[in-house]
């Protein structure tokens, strides 16, 4: 019997520390991760309830020394839905292009994916297809997560595609913010016809050149 425990304790810390690792390397670590690695959920429990691992949100766990940024729920949302793109109202607060902190995580899906479910995190979804889906998106290391994010200068065109949901006063405000920050303005312009808004934006630019 004494055998049998002492081997059951060291398969135990042994799938521990295995896990530790893996938070480790990914930065948020989602109980997905563990189910793909064949370790049993229980030994989450375990390490929460010692310590050694903290549980962010449903299913997303990270080590206590992890250091929680501004930026941490997209990569809360980047672990949960790999496939998504930051955008809009989010992408603008990543770049700095306003004031706004919008309570929702703005994200792009593919036109044909499946909408994702997640209950305890605010989404709003747009969805991107064609060129759309690949121009001016960008990859972030954000708590050691990749994030994939619209560029500045493609949100500030989506803002004007989308700025019906968003408004156009955002959008506005986006537009000025990035020629404060003496962006490339050839940038935008690419951005702008491959959202099909250089029409839209064209007055507004010229009036702020």
């Amino acid at each position: 019997m004494i055998n049998v425990r002492r081997n059951g304790t060291s398969q135990n810390v042994k799938l521990g520390q295995r896990v530790l690792a893996m938070a480790r390397e990914k930065g948020i670590l989602r109980t997905q991760d563990l189910i793909v690695a064949g370790i049993p959920r229980v030994v989450l429990t375990r390490l929460c309830r010692s310590k050694r691992l903290n549980r962010l949100s449903r299913g997303l766990y990270a080590l206590p020394e992890t250091d929680i940024t501004e930026n941490h729920s997209l990569a809360e949302v980047s672990r949960r839905i790999p496939h998504a793109i930051i955008c809009l109202l989010s992408a603008l607060r990543f770049h700095r292009l306003t004031t706004q902190a919008p309570f929702e995580v703005w994200i792009a899906i593919d036109a044909k994916t499946r909408k994702p479910r997640v209950k305890d995190m605010p989404l709003r979804i747009v969805r991107f297809c064609g060129q759309n889906r690949t121009h001016g998106v960008e990859e972030h290391v954000v708590e050691n997560v990749t994030i994939r994010v619209t560029s500045a200068a493609r949100t500030v065109a989506d803002c004007f595609k989308y700025r019906n949901k968003i408004g156009l006063d955002v959008a506005l405000e986006s537009l000025k913010e990035y020629r404060r920050e003496r962006k490339s303005r050839d940038e935008l312009w690419r951005a702008a016809r491959v959202c099909r808004v250089a029409s839209v934006m064209r007055p507004y630019m010229e009036a702020m050149a």
